[in-house]
């Protein structure tokens, strides 16, 4: 009868929860979203004597977050109350502030590497370009060189050291005409020598002068290689810390929000509240969770088509490689005209090939190789970057938000789903922009994929 008072007096006293209520406000173990976030932040630390990995932490998860015994203590006289109350408040505040912050740092190290990205692209293609023109000045140069080798040669043959000989010994005008008729080539011969000659010198100082500015275009676009690298890993970084803050306001702010409705509410009404509140928020989502699996696996059913409507690549072929989604060739690599929407415009030059499946439909891995990058990036939108080996890589653009499947460092397989089709980024539709590196710089995918057996 005792026990029986006591339960109801705990029931209704405006007290701490009870045991049960602890494990469920207050579990002891350490979730998975907790072990990821806290491994994010030990990579963290590893680099903590860069500039830039400092302002990356969540400063919440330092935080000295209070347990329901704090809650029952401070719930004991009106200071200490009013205390805890304004601590928790500000805990709030902080994990909602952080996670604007950190995002807020996301997005901008997502534009320095995009903006990192197409400087690099653009210097490589400037090198390419000046060695092009440097290669076809010195063929011009030889060829000049050749040409006024041939005239000389005739010229010797025609005039050589007889025509002295041949003048000296003259004795009529006839002879003296055909001699001034021979001098008369021999001197045209020798005008057309001199500009073969002139033609061959200028080709090869144009030659000179455009090696030399393309070396200095390699240099140049070597220094921005290494800065658009940096910059991808500090992109990633800052993805990873928005990810983990966003994580610690996921695993706490409900917690706070309940404690601080029990400094100023009856504990066990708020307890209950609490508890369906969670129950809720969890049969959604593992709702939301049965739909996608369901959307992969309906997805993954239909790909197979390398050319149709919303089907996802081709078959991997002999050569390890395969197409990394269906739909037509919307866009080709290459020079276009500049394309604006509401608040962006395109570039002039496309870096890769756009393929149009359909919204949501299967992005594949083209090959086999580790994932490097996996997180927004400027006009790219979602974007993965694959690395093959070999100086190889692979990148996918506009994937849609919540349709990056992979992360960074994983090892993934040709033809392995690792994303969903989207529209994010500077993208005028739902597409794949796939782009095809050779020693990090961009090249046309269509021949490149053809080399491999691969139509696109």
């Amino acid at each position: 009868m005792l026990s029986d008072r006591s339960s109801v007096e705990e029931e209704e006293c405006d007290c701490a929860p009870t045991e049960r209520e602890r494990r469920i406000l207050w579990p002891q173990h350490v979730s998975r979203r907790n072990a990821i976030g806290l491994g994010v932040l030990g990579l963290l630390a590893v680099g903590a004597g860069s500039a830039l990995v400092s302002p990356l932490i969540p400063r919440a998860f330092a935080a000295s977050y209070p347990s329901w015994d704090d809650v029952q203590r401070a719930k004991q006289n009106e200071s200490a109350k009013a205390s805890e109350v304004s601590r928790i408040q500000g805990l709030i505040q902080e994990l909602n502030a952080e996670v604007d912050r950190t995002q807020q740092v996301a997005q901008q190290k997502s534009d320095e590497f995009y903006q990192a990205q197409q400087a690099f692209f653009d210097a490589a293609r400037r090198a390419d370009d000046l060695q092009a023109q440097a290669d076809a000045e010195s063929q011009k140069a030889l060829d000049a060189a050749n040409k006024a080798g041939r005239v000389a040669a005739q010229l010797y043959r025609t005039g050589g050291d007889n025509t002295s000989l041949e003048l000296f010994l003259a004795g009529s005008a006839a002879t003296a005409d055909d001699l001034l008729s021979r001098l008369g080539t021999m001197d045209k011969l020798l005008e057309r020598n001199q500009s073969v000659y002139a033609d061959a010198v200028t080709a090869r100082d144009s030659a000179q002068s455009l090696s030399d500015q393309a070396t200095v275009a390699r240099d140049e676009r070597d220094k921005l290689q290494q800065a658009a690298e940096q910059a991808m890993i500090d992109a990633q970084a800052a993805a990873d810390a928005a990810q983990a803050a966003l994580d610690a306001q996921t695993e706490h702010l409900g917690e706070l929000q309940a404690q601080l409705a029990a400094l100023q509410d009856n504990t066990a009404k708020t307890v209950a509240a609490y508890e369906e509140g969670e129950r809720q928020r969890k049969a959604e989502e593992e709702r939301q969770r049965k739909e996608e699996e369901a959307r992969r696996a309906a997805a993954a059913n239909n790909s197979g088509g390398g050319g149709g409507g919303g089907g996802g690549g081709g078959g991997v072929v002999a050569s390890g490689w395969c197409r990394p989604t269906g739909g037509r060739e919307s866009s080709g690599y290459g020079p276009r005209a500049l394309m604006c929407g509401p608040s962006y415009c395109g570039s002039t030059f496309h870096e890769g090939v756009d393929l149009a499946p359909g919204c949501d439909a299967p992005i594949v891995a083209a090959a086999s190789g580790k994932v490097v990058y996996a997180g927004r990036n400027g006009g790219y939108g979602n974007y993965i970057k694959i690395d093959h080996g070999g100086g190889i890589g692979t990148g996918y653009g506009h994937i849609r938000d919540g349709g990056i499947y992979v992360r960074v460092g994983q090892q993934v397989s040709a033809g392995q789903q690792i994303a969903a089709v989207g529209n994010t980024g500077n993208s005028f539709g739902c597409h794949l922009h796939f782009e095809c590196y050779v020693n990090g710089a961009t090249t046309n995918p269509v021949p490149f994929m053809a080399q491999r057996g691969v139509s696109v």
